[in-house]
């Protein structure tokens, strides 16, 4: 089977054939170049995609990464990154083994495809300058023949016709005779033309057309073949990154099944637990007798039942916040957060049957009196809680982190003396490598002079030092929290003003203290009783603590029924004292003697502040 015996006659549709071959290719070409663009832009999409999810340095996220669920996600995303860098492995061997070598292929086909179309065509031509030269010469041959024919018809005639001179027939015969030899000549050159044109085409049809056609055959099936060579690859370029893909694959399996639900439940407590105890028992009011609103003594003051309470000089005291007065912390607990009732409609108050409308219609849940209770912020009782809560307020966080519980409190504390053990360490290695660098100096003078290390070396040996102090400061609060120590010591309190820019008297240190005011919490009931000999005068002095002082006098204008925590009754025309005006919440503070306060409607009464110089000022 040879396309120069088959198709001999069919050299227009050959080179239709081979160019639509050639179109062929490059259209593989395209096809494999488009591929390689596509996985491109899929591994990059993943790298993306994993980048984006990828936990930012130094930011919250990077701390939710300890769970085992976030690090096998963790690993997936690293996963993903590896299995993008297949796909670009694939990208890259397409490109590398098909599309540049098929490009530089098909620029070798052109050329071969032009060279082999360009000798048949001029073999063509041969030919059929061949033909030209024949027809030619059968057409010289048969202009001769008839001139010849006619010479010897005019010879004799002349020759019959008696009137004419024997030179003209003498003239006829020998144009005749030239004639006829003109004619054989031209028939000696149309036969030599014949033979060599017989012998031209016999050459193209069974030579050099085969030869070529044949040449265009090997071209076209090499070119075929290429481009199977060139799907194979194709498919090789996919399947030799498989393996690593599905190793890729097991590492996010490995990481979903390193996922442990009970570690991450006791990570979430370690990050969590406050180390405090759940309140104790609420006491029951019985609303049935005539009774003030109070709160029960015992309501959340234990913070672990069946534990005996500190003695103190004889007196029985429970305690939830140590320097917390109990009017204050009822004040806390009892304070009305609605918007008070307006005045009653009637000029008397005795047209409204059960008076004026409570403050609150429904009393509200416990958990919410706590969680105002763990929020509020009462008055700072000395110039270093006052410090503290001037932190908080600006957003700031307390050095000791006090506003922590006593667990978190313990672990920040932990987490920062080993950090600073690790600076000390490594302000250490640097100054034994300054001190070792200025042996070398005295020995070898050469090298370098001793004393210009000395300033370096100083101010190591003083960041050295400083940290030191700052390590037993933190250890020194770690120790209070973990109960090592009944109390800081005088030197941690040396150590402590020293940092805060002041210095403090050990009785009136509040460094030690758990007030709920600024966010910071109470140590555990058990290191209460280590600290019952110190916490003796601290308490007479805060149980001493004078109550607010009156800020001026107000007059009932209605009769007010107080019926939630935190309010009082008033009479119309009773006459009391003001210690907290209105704040613009519509409620003001109010004492009877000298151990029962809350909270009246400020439409209610007619208010008289002392600091008002031209008289009284109503709240209407």
């Amino acid at each position: 089977m040879s396309w120069g015996t088959e198709l001999w006659d069919q050299f227009d549709n050959l080179e239709k054939h081979t160019q639509w071959g050639i179109d062929m290719l490059e259209k593989y070409i395209k096809f494999v170049k488009e591929r390689t663009e596509i996985e491109l832009s899929y591994a990059k999409q993943l790298r993306n995609l994993s980048k984006k999810y990828q936990p930012r340095k130094n930011s919250k996220e990077e701390e939710e990464y300890r769970y085992t669920a976030c690090k096998a996600f963790l690993s997936t995303l690293n996963e993903m990154n590896d299995y993008a860098g297949q796909h670009e492995v694939i990208s890259e061997n397409m490109t590398s083994q098909i599309t540049v070598d098929l490009m530089r292929y098909v620029q070798e086909l052109k050329q071969e495809r032009k060279s082999n179309f360009h000798d048949g065509r001029k073999a063509q031509q041969h030919i059929e300058t061949c033909w030209k030269q024949l027809e030619s010469s059968k057409r010289r041959f048969e202009r001769d023949c008839k001139e010849a024919d006619r010479a010897q018809q005019y010879f004799e005639k002349m020759d019959a016709d008696i009137n004419v001179t024997k030179a003209d027939v003498e003239k006829a015969r020998q144009q005749a005779q030239l004639r006829h030899q003109m004619a054989e000549d031209s028939k000696a050159e149309y036969s030599s033309t014949l033979q060599r044109f017989n012998q031209e085409q016999w050459e193209y049809y069974h030579t050099h057309v085969p030869n070529i056609f044949q040449k265009i055959q090997e071209m076209e099936e090499r070119r075929i073949v290429r481009i199977g060579e060139s799907m194979k690859t194709y498919a090789e370029a996919d399947r030799q990154v498989i393996p690593i893909i599905g190793k890729c694959l097991d590492g996010i399996v490995k990481a979903a099944e390193s996922i442990d639900q009970k570690n991450d439940s006791q990570l979430v407590i370690e990050a969590y637990k406050s180390g405090f105890e759940p309140p104790g028992d609420i006491e029951f009011e019985d609303y049935t007798q005539p009774m003030k609103r109070t709160v029960s003594d015992n309501s959340l003051s234990s913070a672990k039942e069946g534990k005996p309470e500190l003695k103190f000089g004889g007196k029985s005291r429970g305690k939830l916040w140590p320097f917390i007065k109990k009017n204050k912390l009822m004040s806390l607990l009892t304070s009305p957060h609605q918007p008070p009732p307006p005045p009653p409609a009637s000029a008397s108050p005795s047209a409204v049957p059960n008076g004026p409308q409570s403050p609150k219609q429904q009393k509200e849940p416990l958990s919410h009196r706590f969680n105002e209770f763990m929020t509020s912020k009462p008055k700072i009782h000395c110039f270093r809680s006052l410090k503290r809560g001037l932190s908080l307020k600006l957003g700031a966080t307390p050095e000791d982190f006090s506003n922590l519980p006593p667990e978190q409190r313990r672990k920040k504390l932990q987490q920062k003396v080993d950090d600073l053990n690790k600076e000390i360490q490594k302000e250490t290695d640097q100054r034994d490598a300054i001190t070792k660098m200025k042996d070398v100096y005295l020995k070898n003078p050469q090298m370098g002079d001793p004393a210009s290390l000395d300033h370096k070396l100083a101010e190591v040996t003083q960041n050295i030092e400083k940290l030191r102090l700052e390590t037993q400061k933190f250890e020194a609060w770690l120790a209070e929290v973990e109960g090592r120590l009944p109390a800081r010591s005088e030197q941690s309190r040396r150590q402590s003003g020293m940092y805060d820019g002041q210095t403090q008297q050990p009785v009136t240190n509040c460094a030690q203290d758990r007030e709920s005011p600024d966010g910071s919490y109470t140590e555990e009931q058990s290191q209460e009783s280590e600290l019952k000999v110190l916490a003796t005068d601290f308490d007479d002095e805060f149980d001493d603590e004078e109550p607010l002082p009156a800020i001026g006098t107000c007059k009932a204008l209605y009769t007010f029924e107080g019926q939630n925590e935190g309010t009082i009754s008033v009479v119309e025309g009773e006459m009391l004292s003001v210690i907290e005006e209105d704040k613009g919440d519509g409620w003001t503070r109010i004492r009877r003697n000298e151990d029962e306060e809350g909270y009246v409607p400020t439409s209610y009464v007619e208010v008289y502040l002392d600091k008002n110089a031209k008289g009284a000022k109503t709240y209407i």
